[in-house]
């Protein structure tokens, strides 16, 4: 194990995500063979993962940077259903062109990041009683604004604004693959190669440390809840180009889904260690399994319990790694 460890490959790339990658693997090997005819229907299968990916994505991504911090966001599902109704709300209610209600859509989860990023960072109120507070709100401002109504955002026959499918999928290409993997890449060179990333990073790993060097703390802890709030907005975008239909009241589920993906992928929980590889890696697994799991018959239910568990196995592993490390 040490000499695998030791190999120039396997360091770059990092052993736990070659790990995550074989499980990913292994994983439609599986459902291919236990699962009647989900190898016939392997492409349709694979669509339906991708579309689970970009939004759940987009949350990963934006979680990433708030917890590297020590802190965490259980708001960002509702937020992003809110971005989606009230922009859903303006385009049919109102009858604003589509893309003001896009921008709208990304302005609306910005401006959640900043409220939160503001109370935590410079109010100092602790993040957990925050996103529970913003949760609620978010829930409260979307039922609110569009008087408790779903709403429906364009679909590909649409003979206006049909071209909003096509930034999920292209003629059959995945473009939203390739959206989500610039995104993914983007926040990569942020968190990794930029003096902000760093001192987000930072916080997580020592942060009086980082104040007592001259460093403004609360401006950075602040910039990762707006980087949250921001990739939200645009996680609306890609939930309502995949499935048309959004409805008041929901989104809690992707909180916990987000959050597993992340720290699967070695998003540390304390803060202080971040993988956007590994992010996406471990979204693309928990969308996979959400979709095998349907594949079986089983409904939302079995989907809650089997994130539960994931949940605690990944937080678990990521305590008992650094009682080794220590």
């Amino acid at each position: 194990m040490e000499k695998l460890k030791q190999n120039p490959i396997v360091k770059k790339i990092g052993l736990n995500r070659i790990i995550l990658v074989g499980v990913l693997i292994l994983m439609y090997i599986v459902f291919c063979i236990g699962i009647k005819g989900f190898a016939a229907t392997g492409l349709d299968h694979i669509r339906n993962t991708l579309n689970y990916v970009y939004f759940l994505g987009f949350l990963s991504l934006g979680v990433t940077f708030v917890i590297a911090t020590g802190g965490i966001d259980f708001s960002i599902g509702p937020v992003m259903f809110c971005c989606a109704l009230m922009a859903g709300y303006c385009l049919n209610s109102y009858k604003w062109p589509l893309i003001p209600c896009m921008i709208f859509a990304v302005v609306i989860g910005t401006l959640f990041g900043i409220f939160n990023g503001w109370l935590v960072a410079y109010m100092s109120v602790p993040p957990f009683i925050v996103s529970m507070a913003s949760m609620n709100i978010a829930k409260g401002i979307a039922a609110v604004f569009t008087k408790v109504q779903s709403q429906s955002w364009p679909q590909s026959k649409d003979p206006v604004n049909g071209w909003f499918r096509n930034i999920v999928s292209y003629k059959g290409f995945p473009t939203g693959l390739v959206v989500f993997l610039i995104a993914a890449v983007l926040c990569g060179i942020l968190l990794y190669n930029t003096r902000p990333g760093r001192y987000i990073l930072c916080l997580g790993s020592n942060r009086e440390a980082v104040r007592l060097s001259g460093v403004n703390t609360k401006k950075y802890e602040m910039l990762a809840y707006v980087m949250c709030g921001l990739l939200t907005g645009i996680a609306a975008l890609f939930f309502v180009a995949a499935y048309t239909t959004v409805q008041p009241g929901y989104g809690d589920q992707y909180n916990n889904e987000a959050i597993a993906g992340c720290v699967m992928g070695g998003t540390s929980m304390v803060g202080g260690l971040a993988s956007i590889l590994g992010t996406v890696i471990g979204v693309t697994i928990i969308s996979l399994l959400q979709e095998g799991i349907l594949a079986f018959g089983l409904g939302k239910d079995f989907q809650l319990i089997v994130t539960g568990i994931i949940v605690i196995v990944a937080v678990y592993a990521d305590v008992s790694a650094r009682r080794r490390k220590n």
